[in-house]
């Protein structure tokens, strides 16, 4: 005998079954870019037309080495977790299950590439 009505056990789980989790995720992640985007495209554009050794000078600093990294971290799971979103939306079956594997798969390669790339500019 289950002592938990159907609304206790449906409240906070929403269609997903995650509650607001993802919804939050998503509002913060938003938010978060807001001010990390309009600031890396700041620093990018004081970049453009220097010399070699310039622009690598200005990602050896901390500051733009960090932003860099943290706005490319935070926009690529914030696109993985609108992908996956969207394929749980429009996708059913064994298709669904491949796309979500290759969009997180994509997402964690995108990561790794560009923090290794920044790494070898900044050091």
């Amino acid at each position: 005998m289950r002592y938990l009505t159907a609304r206790k056990r449906a409240e906070g789980n929403g269609a997903s079954g995650t509650g607001t989790a993802h919804h939050w995720y998503m509002q913060v992640s938003a938010v978060a870019l807001a001010f990390m985007v309009p600031t890396l495209l700041y620093i990018l554009g004081s970049a453009i037309g220097g010399s070699h050794e310039e622009v690598l000078a200005t990602f050896a600093r901390p500051f733009p080495a960090l932003l860099t990294g943290m706005t490319l971290f935070v926009a690529v799971l914030h696109f993985n977790k609108g992908a996956q979103m969207m394929i749980e939306d429009y996708a059913r079956g064994s298709m669904r299950r491949a796309l979500i594997m290759l969009v997180i798969g994509l997402s964690y390669a995108t990561i790794a590439t560009g923090l290794f790339a920044l790494a070898k500019i900044a050091l």
